[in-house]
């Protein structure tokens, strides 16, 4: 190794030790898991932890995902991974989609995410600690320049976190120019995932056009981006302590002070809060509790935030979150109304075969009940209510599409594409855009082949299995239904 090199090595290595210290990445003691693909990125991320692993008072292991949408350039990555890590004496732990029982990537980036988050939940239950990503600096300002464009408030603009739950990001003191001259310096090689070079997706377009005219314009882009997340960041947790302190300040009610309405909520436990308090709070602290108020329930949409202060300030009125939520206000009282939530019990999953069985327990007296008929699609329109037809499909399509289809709860890593949508997205993003109620997701009954949901109860069959007119002759037809135990047999 030259002296630039070892100069090189021992500049950066002090910097993301420092930063780990700064940012409480790890605790002495802790499992650690790198996330390796096999890129420039990630093998420096292995590498420095492997060298700081002592200092930091970390076990360093690695884990792979292979997430088989690229064929054998996927397959070569894992061996390229498999080889590094026996090279390097590190135990590695490799994910295969479609294996030991996890979903298949979409195709998409957010199912591979998806799969990705699925794996490292894996990694948590077997007792890792910490997984730590390879977000660089130019990770971070690629990021914010997409949210800016996509439109993001403070919390967005504060980035790429340095640590988020298990997760922790120790290489977001570096550039990507930087990492690869340390890959360099140790003489580590690294894979090219070839996608990465493709112009087909947003953040490529950024990183081979954006970044590099702002580099042209100030050598130091990358890191003023990055310095703003931080500063970002910093404004939005101020922004957050303070709107906790309005919260709880103006949560000090009596029970005697309160209408009989609003004194009911608060003696079952709900939270209420006093108006005067919140009117004359700060515009921007008061928004930051709109947005503490509107999360637990929904994505903190601008519009949720915006309809929240105005109710604030006209003091009367209500807005709805989602069904069975809503924040109401009146009589000086600003309160949050909660409808019963049914118990949220997961069904036990069963095969599904409509041929042998009509019926299926779904629990709290509820039951679905299935029918084949064979008819013409101007036949079955005819008989079936319009706003029904989404839950009727062509069976002879699904079987052979679907031949092994179970009835369950969802899943981690389940995905689902709405009829009428082109774009396949996680079912837990579906329901989240749907804002249906956190307490009755695990509940909701679907039928999936594997991590495929074919069929979502109140929404219907996914894209390319309802009837359509080109159905002209007599074909068989798939019917569902859910029923309480008393109307069974109608």
């Amino acid at each position: 190794m030259s002296q630039n090199d070892a100069e090189i090595l021992q500049t950066t290595q002090a910097r993301v030790l420092a930063h780990c210290g700064q940012a409480g990445l790890f605790v002495h003691g802790q499992r650690v898991a790198a996330a390796v693909s096999g890129g420039a990125d990630s093998m420096a991320l292995l590498r420095m932890l492997l060298v700081l692993a002592e200092p930091l008072g970390i076990t360093v292991t690695a884990c792979h995902v292979n997430h088989r949408l690229r064929g054998p350039a996927a397959d070569a990555d894992e061996a390229f991974v498999r080889d590094q890590c026996a090279r390097l004496e590190v135990e590695l732990r490799v994910f295969r989609a479609g294996e030991e029982g996890l979903p298949l990537a979409d195709g998409g980036e957010a199912g591979a995410r998806n799969l990705r988050y699925a794996c490292f939940e894996r990694l948590r239950r077997e007792g890792i600690d910490r997984v730590a990503t390879a977000h660089t600096v130019t990770d971070q300002a690629e990021t914010l320049l997409f949210r800016l464009a996509r439109g993001t408030g403070l919390h967005g603009a504060g980035g790429i976190r340095p640590v988020r739950d298990f997760y922790v990001r120790p290489l977001l003191c570096l550039t990507r120019a930087e990492v690869e001259a340390c890959c360099a310096a140790w003489g580590q090689s690294w894979v090219t995932d070839e996608t990465n070079l493709s112009d087909a997706y947003a953040r490529n377009r950024l990183r081979h056009d954006a970044l590099p005219a702002l580099r042209q314009a100030n050598a130091g882009a990358e890191r003023n981006l990055a310095r703003f997340c931080e500063k970002a960041a910093q404004a939005d947790a101020y922004f957050a302590r303070a709107a906790a302190g309005l919260l709880d300040r103006a949560a000090r009610v009596e029970p005697q002070d309160c209408p009989p309405a609003v004194r009911r909520v608060l003696e079952s436990g709900g939270p209420v809060w006093r108006l005067e308090v919140l009117q004359q709070a700060d515009p921007l602290i008061l928004e930051a509790a709109a947005h503490a108020l509107v999360a637990p329930h929904r994505d903190p949409e601008e519009l949720y935030i915006r309809l929240l202060c105005q109710l604030v300030e006209k003091g009367t009125g209500a807005v709805q979150l989602r069904p069975g939520v809503r924040l109401r206000a009146g009589q000086g009282f600003f309160w949050q109304e909660d409808a019963p939530a049914p118990p949220a019990s997961p069904l036990e999953a069963v095969p599904f075969c409509p041929e042998k069985q009509a019926e299926y327990p779904l629990g709290g007296g509820q039951w679905l009940c299935v029918r084949l008929s064979r008819h013409s699609f101007q036949e079955k329109t005819q008989v079936v209510h319009k706003k029904d037809l989404k839950n009727v499909a062509d069976y002879a399509r699904i079987t052979m599409l679907h031949p092994a289809l179970t009835l369950r709860s969802r899943l981690p890593g389940d995905l689902y594409r709405p009829a009428g949508r082109s774009v396949t997205k996680p079912l837990r993003k579906w329901m989240n855009e749907q804002a249906i109620p956190p307490q009755v997701r695990d509940s909701l009954p679907v039928l999936a082949d594997g991590s495929e949901v074919v069929w979502v109860c109140g929404a219907g069959f996914a894209e390319g299995l309802a009837p359509h007119p080109g159905d002209d002759g007599l074909t068989l037809y798939l019917e569902i239904q859910t029923r309480k135990g008393e109307e069974r047999g109608r």
